[in-house]
C-alpha cells in the first residue's frame, strides 16, 4: 500500500460528496485528539466538556470531511463526555444534588417556554435577520411538552432543529443557548 492510500484508508471520515464543502480535516483531526487526551484524563483534570463539546464548530473548506458524518461523531463524544460528568457528580455529589441541579435547569427553561407565544425570546431589529418565530415557538411547545408530561424528544431531535431565517426574528444567540440547555438536561436524566 502507498503512503497515499495508507493516508486516505486512515482518514476517520469520508469525504465531502462531489464538489460540496466539507470540515476542515486539520481541524476535526485537532479536535478529535483534544477530546481523546481530554477523556482519557480524570475528569477533575479535563479541559474539555461536554457543554463545550456542544459548541464546537469547525470552518468549511473545499474537500474536507463529511459534515453529516463528523457532526454524529461529535453528537457521540458529548455523550460519552455527558454520562461521564453524570457518573462524576453522582459519585461527589449524589444522586439528590446532581437530581436538584437538572431540575433546576429544566425549571429555568420551561418558565421562559411558558412565556406567551411570539414573546418568548428576545427579537433582533427590523432590518436584522434572527430565526423564524414561528418555527421556533413550534419547536418550543414541543420541549415545553417533553419537560412538563415526559412527551418522547431525543438529544438528536434537538440537536438537528433548523431555523429559517426572517427579518424581526428571534435572536439567535437566546434560541440556541435554550437548545443548549434542553440538550444538558437531556443528557442529565441519561
Amino acid at each position: 500500500m502507498t503512503s497515499t492510500e495508507t493516508a486516505v484508508a486512515s482518514t476517520p471520515f469520508p469525504d465531502a460528496p462531489g464538489r460540496s464543502k466539507g470540515y476542515d480535516r486539520e481541524a476535526v483531526d485537532a479536535f478529535l485528539e483534544r477530546a481523546r487526551d481530554a477523556f482519557e484524563a480524570s475528569p477533575d483534570d479535563s479541559d474539555l466538556d461536554s457543554a463545550e463539546i456542544r459548541r464546537t464548530a469547525f470552518p468549511v473548506v473545499r474537500g474536507g470531511y463529511a459534515i453529516a458524518a463528523v457532526d454524529a461523531a461529535v453528537g457521540r463524544i458529548e455523550d460519552a463526555f455527558a454520562a461521564r460528568e453524570r457518573e462524576h457528580a453522582l459519585s461527589r455529589a449524589g444522586a439528590r444534588a446532581w437530581v436538584g441541579r437538572s431540575r433546576n435547569l429544566a425549571q429555568e427553561v420551561l418558565d421562559r417556554l411558558s412565556r406567551p407565544e411570539r414573546e418568548r425570546f428576545d427579537r433582533v431589529g427590523v432590518l436584522s435577520y434572527g430565526y423564524r418565530i414561528d418555527e421556533v415557538d413550534k419547536v418550543a411547545d414541543r420541549i415545553a411538552r417533553y419537560l412538563e408530561s415526559g412527551e418522547t424528544l431525543t438529544v438528536e431531535q434537538v440537536r438537528s432543529v433548523a431555523f429559517r431565517m426572517q427579518r424581526g426574528g428571534y435572536r439567535e444567540a437566546q434560541v440556541d443557548a435554550v437548545l443548549d440547555a434542553v440538550v444538558s438536561v437531556i443528557l442529565a436524566i441519561g
